[in-house]
C-alpha cells in the first residue's frame, strides 16, 4: 500500500492499544499540526485509524480583569464610596463619589451601568442613592474573577461567566484534543507494510510549464477538514443598519441633512419652542460646552421672531409661554440632545437657501443626552430624524410613511401612541413588538410643527417631523435585548461577528 508521506507518518507513530494525541505526533515528527490532522482523518476515512475528540475549556482573566481583582470592580467601589458619604440616607451627588471610589474615565460609565444592573441602588438626576441591604463582599462576579486568579477549583454560574465575558474581563477558549487508535485494518496495513507515495500538494507553475503535472499522484484535499477560525473585518451592524436607512430613505425621495454636533442652545432647543425651563434643558439632562461656551453667529431677525413667540406666541390663538426668554442660555453652546436641530437649521434656510414645498429631508446622526444607562438608553445614540414640507398634510400622511419606512424591514406590527411634545401638535410616539421578548419597545417620537415653530422660521406650510431610534430598530432587526450589546463597553464581540443584518 502506498500513502503520501504525512499519512504513512501518522500511521506508524498511532497505536492499537492506547490513543495517541494528534499534537504529540506532530511534536515526534516535526510535523505540522493541521497537516498530521488532515492526514488522520484522511486515515479514518479509509478505516485504518479511529479519530476521537475531547473538548475541555479553559478560562483566563484578560489585563482589565486582573486589575479589577487588585483594586475591586468599579461599581463596588462606587457602592462603598456611596456607604462613605451617607447615600443610605440622601442621595449623594455622582462628582463627589468619584474620587474616592478612583474613577475616571470609561470607568464611571462602567461603574454606573453595572451598579444599576446589580440592583446595588438608583442614580436618578446624578445623585447615587444606595440599597443598604445589599453586601458589595458577596458580589459573584468579583468572587469568580478572585477565584480564576488564583486558579481555584470553584464552581461558577453559567451566567456570572456569560456577564464577565460580556465585560471582557476573562475570555473563555473551548480546545479540541484529538487522539487516534489504529484499527484492525491498520494494523494488518502495517505488517504488510506501507510504502511513501510520490504525491504533490501543491500545483506549481514548475509542473504546469514542464507537463510533469500530468504523471505526478496528487494528494487529496479535504475540503471538509477543521480550519481556524480566523475574524475578518466586517462593517459594525448598527452602520449596515444605518446605511440601509438610507437607502431606504433616498428611495421614498428624501435628501440627506448635515450639521454641527455641537450647537447652540438656539437651534437645539429655543427655535424648536421648547420653553427655556424645561427639565430637557438643565444641566443635568445636557453636556454643555466650556471652550468656547457660547456662539455670537445667530440670525439676528430670527432669534427676535423666535423670543416673541416664546413670550407672547405668534398669530392666532397662540399665546407663547408668557416666560422670561434669556438671549444668552440660547446663545450657549452643548453637544445636540436631538439631531433636530438640523431641522431647524433646513427650514430657517441657513443650510440649503430658502426651500419651496414640496421638501423632503432626513438625517441618521448621534445625538448625546445624560441618560441613566440601561438597556434602552446610552449617553449617546443614532438618531433617524426626518421631516416634510407640503400643504395639507394630516396624522394620516404621517402614520402611512412610518408604515411603508418600517416595511422596508420586514417590520409591520407598529403601534401608535398619542403624546405631548412642546413642539409638535398632534404628536404620538412609536411602538414596536420586539422579536424576542415580545415587548412592545418605544421606537420613536413624531407629529406636525406647531405655528409657533414654523411661523418664526418663515414656513408657511405644513411640516410633519419625526425622530426615530437606529438602536431599537437594530433590536427589533437583529433580536438584541440589551442595546448595549450593540455598542459601548458592554459590547457583545461574538455578536457582532455573527450578527445578519436582514430586511
Amino acid at each position: 500500500m502506498k500513502l503520501p508521506r504525512t499519512q504513512v507518518a501518522v500511521l506508524e507513530a498511532a497505536s492499537a492499544t492506547e490513543p495517541r494525541l494528534i499534537s504529540t505526533i506532530a511534536a515526534e515528527t516535526d510535523e505540522n499540526e493541521t497537516a498530521i490532522t488532515r492526514a488522520a482523518f484522511e486515515l479514518a476515512d479509509a478505516s485504518l485509524l479511529d479519530v476521537t475528540e475531547e473538548t475541555t475549556e479553559s478560562v483566563t482573566l484578560t489585563e482589565e480583569g486582573e486589575q479589577y481583582v487588585e483594586h475591586g470592580l468599579p461599581e463596588v467601589r462606587l457602592y462603598r464610596a456611596a456607604i462613605e458619604h451617607g447615600a443610605e440616607n440622601a442621595p449623594v451627588s455622582i462628582g463627589e463619589l468619584l474620587d474616592p471610589a478612583d474613577l475616571d474615565g470609561s470607568a464611571v460609565e462602567i461603574a454606573l451601568s453595572n451598579f444599576a444592573r446589580k440592583g446595588y441602588g438608583e442614580i436618578e438626576s446624578g445623585s447615587v442613592s444606595i440599597d443598604p441591604d445589599q453586601d458589595p463582599d458577596s458580589d459573584a462576579e468579583a468572587a469568580a474573577l478572585s477565584a480564576i486568579d488564583s486558579d481555584a477549583d470553584a464552581a461558577f454560574s453559567t451566567d456570572v461567566l456569560a456577564s464577565l465575558e460580556r465585560r471582557e474581563l476573562l475570555v473563555r477558549e473551548e480546545t479540541t484534543a484529538r487522539s487516534v487508535t489504529l484499527t484492525d485494518d491498520g494494523v494488518t496495513a502495517l505488517m504488510e507494510g506501507v510504502d511513501v507515495a510520490d504525491t504533490v500538494g501543491q500545483l506549481t507553475p514548475e509542473l504546469l510549464t514542464s507537463g510533469e503535472w500530468q504523471d505526478v499522484d496528487f494528494a487529496e484535499y479535504n475540503v471538509a477538514a477543521d480550519t481556524e477560525t480566523i475574524h475578518g473585518g466586517r462593517t459594525h451592524v448598527l452602520r449596515r443598519i444605518a446605511n440601509r436607512v438610507k437607502r431606504v430613505l433616498v428611495g421614498m425621495g428624501f435628501n440627506e441633512m448635515d450639521g454641527p454636533h455641537a450647537d447652540a442652545d438656539f437651534w437645539i432647543n429655543d427655535a424648536l419652542f421648547m420653553p427655556q425651563d424645561h427639565p430637557a434643558r438643565t444641566h443635568w439632562d445636557r453636556f454643555a460646552l466650556s471652550d468656547p461656551e457660547r456662539i455670537d453667529d445667530l440670525p439676528d431677525e430670527l432669534v427676535d421672531r423666535v423670543r416673541d413667540a416664546h413670550r407672547t406666541g405668534v398669530s392666532g390663538e397662540s399665546e407663547g409661554y408668557h416666560s422670561p426668554w434669556d438671549e444668552d442660555f440660547a446663545r450657549e453652546l452643548a453637544l445636540r440632545g436631538h439631531t433636530t436641530s438640523l431641522s431647524m437649521r433646513y427650514l430657517a434656510g441657513e443650510e440649503a437657501g430658502d426651500l419651496e414645498p414640496p421638501q423632503r429631508y432626513f438625517s441618521v446622526e448621534k445625538a448625546y443626552r445624560n441618560d441613566t444607562l440601561d438597556a434602552t438608553h446610552l449617553l449617546e445614540f443614532f438618531q433617524i430624524e426626518g421631516w416634510v414640507m407640503a400643504d395639507e398634510l394630516s396624522v394620516r400622511d404621517l402614520m402611512g410613511t412610518f408604515t411603508e419606512f418600517y416595511q422596508q424591514f420586514g417590520i409591520t406590527d407598529i403601534r401608535f401612541k398619542p403624546h405631548y411634545n412642546p413642539y409638535t401638535e398632534p404628536s404620538f410616539e412609536l411602538f414596536g413588538r420586539h422579536p424576542t421578548t415580545g415587548e412592545l419597545i418605544e421606537i420613536g417620537n413624531s407629529g406636525l410643527f406647531r405655528p409657533e415653530v414654523l411661523e418664526p422660521l418663515g414656513v408657511d406650510c405644513d411640516v410633519m417631523a419625526w425622530g426615530l431610534a437606529l438602536e431599537r430598530l437594530a433590536m427589533l432587526i437583529t433580536g438584541a435585548e440589551d442595546i448595549r450589546d450593540l455598542h459601548g463597553t458592554l459590547t457583545d464581540l461574538e455578536f457582532l461577528r455573527t450578527a445578519e443584518v436582514t430586511y
